[in-house]
């Protein structure tokens, strides 16, 4: 007999997903894109998304996914963070957080709990309610992208939030990425057992729905997008720069994105504005869209854009953000060196030879042109690894 809470066969019924998010988007997208996939897989399974994103709203999720919004905090340049709202300091957001977790983390009463990147979640969240779902049979699996910093920097933060401690409470630890590209967790000191629990996934592959016949007829286009765009003022100057200094044959369109600062976003804007080849959205949630139209992308390649330039198999140009973390530019290089990309950091985006380089980008070769095993694997594996070992028995929600 089935155990309670879980579908035939032993999978799990109720999925719990801690979304490492503080101001952007990238961790949502990452869990509803995993969502969607467990719930198309067994339609009568849930998932609960909890994340900070305060855009959350303008996403659609499927039937059986559903997001509960945690208070969002916000991202400084330097790396540290503050509350979203200017009335309340971030030891009491992060309380209420922490409140809000356990609470539903009881009501909800997961089989299986699937925490973002962050082992402790942010400024420590999550802990508390690790050893009491382990207790009651929740299987807990850490989700990591492919690339998390420079070890010089992961490896000392790591130390100072104490996650490296936390790693033996996981049973399974997922990468969402491949190790022949790169190892996240490479020069850390995983303890005794933890590396016996890694799993490469592979990407998660995106979709969207075909373009019909009068988008297909439409002039070729360039898609600008530095994702949420809190980071992104270098990569659409880069390009209003370029397009400024010289005729590029192709049109651009420039998506913002919702965090872009506002001051910086309006003169950018008079400049779009001003320029025949160049026009601009503030944001779109379902930006697929737009880049399966594309004819090349132009971005700063965190890890959703660079799983929709693959699962599209778009051209791109990625200019990657260097500071406060290095993901970006780590994840670019090994695009770069397997023929999957074109890299230009941002120092060296001078408007000659980045109008060169878009001029060029509708031409290079799509990433489909190297062919990587199982690059794309990630959706069906994690389902695939959903249905693992349940662990301990599930013990009755009270």
């Amino acid at each position: 007999m089935a155990q309670p809470g879980s579908v035939p066969g032993g999978a799990p019924q109720r999925v719990l997903i801690y979304s490492h998010d503080t101001f952007g988007l990238g961790h949502l997208r990452r869990a509803r894109a995993i969502a969607h996939a467990l719930v198309a897989e067994a339609p009568e399974r849930r998932v609960l998304i909890l994340s900070g994103s305060p855009v959350s709203h303008a996403f659609r999720f499927a039937p059986g996914v559903a997001c509960r919004r945690l208070p969002g905090v916000v991202k400084l340049g330097s790396g540290a963070y503050r509350s979203h709202g200017a009335a309340h300091d971030l030891e009491a957001v992060v309380a209420t957080r922490a409140a809000l977790i356990r609470h539903v983390a009881r009501r909800f009463d997961p089989d299986l709990f699937l925490v973002d990147k962050e082992p402790t979640g942010f400024h420590g969240e999550v802990l508390p309610v690790l050893a009491p779902l382990k207790a009651r049979g929740c299987r807990l699996v850490l989700g990591l992208r492919d690339v998390l910093d420079d070890p010089a920097l992961l490896v000392p933060e790591w130390e100072r939030k104490g996650a490296l401690g936390v790693l033996p409470l996981y049973d399974a630890i997922w990468i969402y990425g491949l190790k022949e590209i790169y190892a996240p967790l490479a020069g850390l000191a995983l303890p005794a057992g933890v590396a016996e629990r890694l799993t490469y996934t592979g990407y998660l592959r995106r979709e969207a729905p075909e373009a019909g016949a009068a988008q297909a007829e439409e002039e070729p286009f360039l898609l600008v997008t530095p994702g949420g765009g809190g980071d992104g003022v270098e990569l659409v100057e880069a390009v209003v720069r370029a397009y400024e200094a010289r005729g590029l044959p192709h049109r651009a369109l420039v998506v913002f994105g919702p965090f872009f600062p506002p001051r910086a976003r309006d003169a950018l804007q008079a400049r779009i504005d001003a320029h025949p080849r160049l026009s601009a959205l503030d944001f779109d949630a379902r930006l697929e869209r737009l880049m399966r139209r594309a004819a090349g992308v132009v971005a700063m390649g965190g890890y959703n854009t660079f799983c929709e330039i693959l699962s599209f198999d778009r051209p791109a140009l990625i200019l990657p953000r260097m500071r406060p973390r290095r993901e970006q530019l780590i994840r670019a290089e090994a695009a770069a060196r397997l023929g999957l990309v074109e890299t230009l950091t941002p120092d060296r985006a001078e408007p000659e030879r980045m109008a060169a380089a878009l001029a060029a980008l509708p031409d290079r070769p799509r990433p489909s042109a190297r062919p990587i095993p199982g690059l794309l694997g990630g959706l069906p594996a994690i389902c695939r690894l959903v249905q693992g070992p349940a662990g301990a028995p599930r013990v009755a929600a009270e």
